[in-house]
């Protein structure tokens, strides 16, 4: 059983509940696509919606007699807005037909994978001849089962100007180090030798979270999973149509990167508030729009 489930207000107990769910999803679904994949075998793909931009995508083959063998699931929140425009690359998953990306934001710092919730989408451009580009426009999500909000970090006007001209300057800097800029390296370098001089000082008479504003990084031992701190610009209450849970749906800026995440509402430590912060651990995940 999915794990993330959970994420869209679906407290699955058993394999028969689960077999539940699927059969709604091919039965009634919101969404069918088709498309040619082997001579004697097509590749289908189910949606169903379940609220406000959550649901369950149900994907498998399709042989001659038009019979539908399930291959695999998975629990989808689509985000809104474009969140970056970046060079992008997808992969296929070894043992099914998922797909991962792979995106370079300069604003995070770090390649971002996100699991592609539009794979039959990309495989039908592929087979069309299309090629990703520098510029491809991204739209990730994230599910988390639980997550704390913080109150934000006090500052004034001088020092988040100061703030934004140094992020601006780190973006400049890491371009131009992956364009083989030495200078650019050692400068990043003796940067982050600096910053954890500072950070280590602070931290013997300050809180952790007082000091780090937001943060995006891994977690765990998958690729797409994150440990995310990100400032809460919107906050949205939505309901599983069939479950009746409540469930968040935040919109977050980390790093000046912007997305949104689902989590229970009933799995959140405090209030969510705009200008709060959300701590937790996603799996991310990304639209790519063609």
């Amino acid at each position: 059983m999915h794990k993330y489930m959970k994420a869209i207000g679906f407290n699955i107990k058993n394999r028969t509940q689960l077999k539940e769910v699927l059969e709604k999803v091919e039965n009634n679904f919101t969404n069918k696509t088709i498309i040619s994949y082997h001579p004697n075998e097509d590749f289908c793909e189910y949606k169903k919606e379940f609220g406000a931009r959550i649901g369950v995508t149900l994907s498998g083959g399709l042989d001659i007699e038009e019979k539908f063998e399930r291959d695999f699931y998975f629990p989808y929140f689509t985000g809104g807005g474009i969140t970056t425009y970046a060079e992008v690359i997808v992969e296929r998953k070894v043992e099914k037909e998922q797909y991962v990306g792979v995106c370079e934001d300069p604003s995070v710092g770090i390649s971002l994978i996100f699991f592609l919730q539009n794979g039959i989408e990309y495989m039908k451009e592929k087979q069309l001849g299309f090629q990703m580009t520098n510029n491809s426009s991204v739209t990730l999500s994230g599910l988390a089962l639980s997550g704390k909000i913080l109150f934000p970090v006090q500052k004034n006007e001088l020092q988040m100007r100061s703030e934004k001209q140094a992020s601006e300057n780190r973006k400049m800097l890491i371009n131009a180090a992956r364009n083989g800029d030495q200078t650019a390296i050692e400068t990043l370098t003796l940067d982050d030798i600096d910053i954890y001089s500072t950070v280590s000082r602070r931290l013997a008479t300050e809180d952790v979270f007082s000091i780090v504003d937001t943060y995006f990084m891994p977690y765990g031992v998958e690729c797409d999973l994150y440990a995310i701190l990100g400032e809460i610009l919107k906050v949205r209450v939505v309901e599983n149509t069939l479950t009746k849970e409540k469930l968040y749906q935040l919109k977050l800026e980390i790093n000046e990167l912007q997305f949104e995440v689902c989590v229970p509402v009933n799995e959140v430590m405090g209030e969510p508030a705009v200008g709060r912060r959300f701590k937790g651990n996603i799996w991310l995940q990304g639209h790519i729009n063609f």
